[in-house]
């Protein structure tokens, strides 16, 4: 409760109300049947649950990547429509993935540009997104890797290179699905003080879906998603 109060005056910068998903195959099953939920400036939340919950399922729903059956979902002020959510999606919100999906045959440099190439910026050498990409890699220990293809790179370092590449737009929301399922303890300590520091260094909003106890004890908010509710 405190840190609700503490951040009131703080914007939202996503807000989910009545969220429902039904799957049709083989039969007719809803996975998630009404989610409210907001995050601020500098939220930082994790959604545990068992698999099959629903879990990553509402993370793309947020991310504006699936879409609901019913509800509603605004980004950074601006409902979320068939229209906008691209343009919302590459603007306000960074991806982390358990299986970083990088791509292994481009250098880590170029992995990071990649959203700022999405948004047709320019990635010259000496651009804005040359320079932040180069920066964000220094602030992950991995300026010694820009040039190297990520195939080169430990599981360890990949995901400090697709944490980097989440944050190359600036976005308001880091949406990150198992960030340390793939890694093991000392790496993935490692991943979440990583991630956290960067989420209240830049004023992020942080969600992670996990099944890591560790991991959502140093989020602020924590939910449980149980038979396709969310419950705090």
């Amino acid at each position: 409760m405190e840190h609700r109060e503490h951040i009131e005056g703080l914007k939202p910068v996503l807000e989910a109300t009545d969220l429902k998903k039904n799957f049709y195959s083989p039969h007719p099953f809803p996975i998630l049947k009404g989610i409210n939920l907001t995050l601020r400036q500098q939220d930082t939340a994790a959604i545990m649950g068992r698999s099959g919950e629903g879990k990553s399922t509402l993370l793309h729903i947020l991310g504006t990547i699936e879409k609901p059956c019913h509800g509603a979902l605004s980004i950074a002020n601006q409902p979320v429509t068939p229209f906008n959510k691209s343009m919302l999606r590459c603007q306000h919100i960074g991806f982390i993935f358990q299986s970083f999906h990088l791509l292994e045959d481009y250098t880590t440099l170029e992995n990071v540009m990649m959203p700022a190439r999405i948004l047709r910026k320019s990635v010259a050498k000496g651009s804005e997104a040359y320079n932040r990409a180069y920066y964000l890699l220094e602030k992950v220990g991995l300026a010694d890797r820009a040039n190297f293809h990520t195939k080169l790179l430990s599981g360890g370092e990949k995901q400090r290179v697709a944490i980097a590449r989440a944050l190359c737009n600036d976005p308001d929301i880091i949406l990150a699905d198992e960030p340390s399922g793939n890694l093991d303890r000392q790496n993935a300590t490692a991943i979440h003080e990583l991630l956290l520091s960067f989420a209240q260094e830049h004023k992020k909003a942080l969600l992670v879906v996990t099944h890591d106890r560790e991991l959502a004890k140093l989020c602020q908010l924590n939910f449980q998603l149980h038979d396709g509710i969310l419950l705090s």
